[in-house]
């Protein structure tokens, strides 16, 4: 797609949003987004311990290109990286229009990846340990087999590598009045070899979704279509989340946690480290050194800006 038509479907999202925002937080809490897209924004107070695993280093990112990751925004990774190859689900998405395999992905001016078009789930292709890093922004909750998705992830990142994810948490999104997906029920469908075409979440959904906070989806009619042919669009958000449980899914797939934060109005950001195991004892490190994470006192509570992070919830079970 020209950049000038990626141009008319972002600037119609950003007015969509703005409204939202207008609504559900006020004028100014608006106008300030509007400035942080125009002049840029900060980056979060704990990137300089994130931008040493990025700096010339080789990544994937899984969805994108994300504004969240260009030069003046809260984790300008792109600016810190030597190379960014990208995976997509289609030719043509929601996002980003029409895109094509081989050196297209435009992440920013000048620079040119490797685009891949591939399922998350399935990086055919794509050799053991090809990346230093793997970077992914509001990609996972639309994601049906979450676990499977994370482990394929692991799979292409070099050991040492890093995985930098970005989820949204509940409390700031039109997920709010869902229950929080419990790892329990992510092991399940990664067992049962749950696809894509999987809308078993449907129900709960079209019940709870907060459409006043979601005007891209337009009216429920038009969301009931647009969600039924999740398989093509992809915008359902299969899952749902606190910082708490994303805590326990990373433990899950085997990855050491290095930083956890929350940023407003409805990111969770982790970075986490593949690690090899050469012994057992190792290996209970590395689970022990993310539990250490869930206690009661752990910093990230007491900073977060999402109340229910306050609380031990023990989405684990």
């Amino acid at each position: 797609m020209r950049r000038g038509a990626k141009m008319k479907i972002f600037k119609k999202r950003a007015a969509l949003i703005t409204l939202q925002v207008i609504k559900r937080r006020g004028f100014f809490a608006a106008l300030k987004m509007v400035i942080n897209h125009l002049v840029g924004e900060r980056s979060i107070q704990d990137f300089d311990k994130i931008k040493a695993y990025f700096h010339g280093e080789n990544c994937l990112e899984i969805g994108g290109p994300s504004f969240i990751f260009q030069p003046k925004s809260i984790l300008p990774i792109y600016r810190e990286a030597k190379s960014i190859d990208n995976c997509n689900f289609s030719s043509k998405t929601f996002w980003e229009g029409k895109i094509s395999e081989g050196l297209t992905f435009n992440y920013r001016r000048n620079k040119l990846g490797c685009q891949f078009i591939r399922e998350a789930t399935d990086l055919k292709g794509i050799k053991n340990g090809s990346y230093d890093c793997v970077i992914s922004s509001h990609v996972l909750e639309h994601v049906a087999n979450l676990l499977r998705a994370l482990f394929e992830w692991k799979r292409v990142l070099k050991d040492g590598g890093v995985l930098l994810l970005v989820v949204p948490h509940k409390q700031g999104t039109f997920d709010h009045d869902r229950p929080v997906t419990k790892l329990s029920h992510l092991i399940q469908d990664c067992e049962n070899e749950v696809d894509e075409h999987d809308l078993s979440h449907l129900t709960e959904i079209l019940k709870l979704h907060d459409l006043s906070m979601d005007p891209e989806a337009g009216t429920f009619e038009n969301f009931v279509t647009r969600s039924r042919d999740n398989f093509n669009n992809r915008c359902l958000h299969h899952h749902v989340f606190t910082t708490e449980s994303v805590i326990y899914m990373i433990d899950h797939v085997g990855l050491k946690t290095l930083l956890v934060t929350a940023h407003p109005p409805h990111h969770i950001i982790i970075l986490c480290q593949k690690i090899t195991c050469v012994n057992k004892n190792q290996e209970i490190d590395v689970h022990n050194s993310n539990l250490r994470l869930l206690d009661k006192d752990a910093s990230w509570r007491k900073s977060s800006c999402f109340t229910l992070d306050k609380k031990l919830l023990g989405e684990r079970f």
